[in-house]
């Protein structure tokens, strides 16, 4: 299939030849938008054929699932499939308790209403309240299940930068060690021979004065992964004092999600996509530096 447009809830698509019905183009259907979801939307009637035009119903009008809110987030990249935020600090991903709003969520719904899309924002993946940089939401059903599916396969890698406490005596080095809850805190987890398998790479960047900066990347996402396995580590990020880290002028942990890479769902191309540093992370480094 090739010449492939979107128009208005429909995406075309331009065959090599007439369709008579769907067996037609079946096996190429199910190869770029899987058979899962092609069953399913069959059954909603989302499929229309004419000629060589093929139509599939991806985009449909939605309802927001929370009121919209204005925030001053920065859009990172969007197309008609996904969109990625760079997230501020002190701002949850979506709502924990009923009625709670000032999520990125709320503003996520914001940014879609006022720029004319009746999409739903679907997040892929979280961050920590107090962790800043990129993520990635889904805007229909469709791009979510194949968002989703990358996932699973760990095509979504996710690079973050640490300023932590000390050298590491390793330039580099991985952190396999399962993390659990930990049952004297209630949010706070700890490495356990019975948690689940989590997997942390880390590279030091720099040596600073009396700490390092160092980039990580998820292999697992794990609740607090990095701040854990840091810690487990001996080198516990700057300002986070749930996990042992020192107070060093942050009113949060040092943990600033760098880069995000994931495939476009229907081409399958990768998209990269960097998050500039947010002030405190970036006065704290240079402050370390000196």
């Amino acid at each position: 299939m090739n010449a492939r447009r979107r128009k208005g809830e429909w995406l075309e698509w331009t065959v090599k030849r007439d369709v008579h019905s769907i067996e037609d183009i079946r096996e190429e259907l199910v190869e770029t938008i899987g058979g899962r979801f092609l069953s399913k939307l069959n059954r909603s009637g989302g499929i229309q054929w004419k000629g060589r035009r093929v139509m599939l119903r991806l985009f449909p009008e939605e309802t927001l699932q929370y009121e919209p809110e204005w925030a001053d987030i920065e859009v990172l990249y969007e197309d008609d499939f996904s969109l990625v935020v760079n997230k501020p600090p002190g701002m949850k991903v979506h709502p924990t308790r009923e009625g709670e709003s000032g999520t990125l969520l709320h503003a996520l719904g914001w940014h879609l209403e006022s720029t004319g899309q009746r999409c739903r924002p679907r997040p892929i993946h979280r961050l920590d309240e107090d962790t800043t940089g990129p993520v990635l939401a889904a805007k229909n059903e469709w791009a979510q299940y194949r968002l989703d599916e990358a996932m699973r396969d760990k095509r979504v890698e996710r690079i973050y930068v640490a300023l932590v406490q000390g050298h590491p005596s390793d330039n580099s080095g991985m952190i396999d060690a399962p993390i659990g809850r930990d049952r004297h805190h209630a949010t706070r987890r700890r490495v356990s021979r019975t948690g689940d398998a989590a997997v942390t790479r880390y590279e030091v960047l720099e040596r600073l004065r009396s700490a390092s900066l160092v980039r990580l990347r998820l292999e697992t996402g794990r609740t607090h992964q990095i701040r854990v396995h840091m810690s487990h580590l001996g080198h516990p990020l700057l300002g986070d004092l749930l996990y042992g880290g020192r107070a060093a002028g942050m009113a949060r942990q040092a943990l600033h999600g760098d880069v995000l890479m994931f495939p476009e769902p229907l081409t399958g191309e990768r998209v990269q996509v960097r998050a500039p540093w947010p002030e405190d992370f970036a006065a704290l480094y240079e402050q370390l530096k000196k």
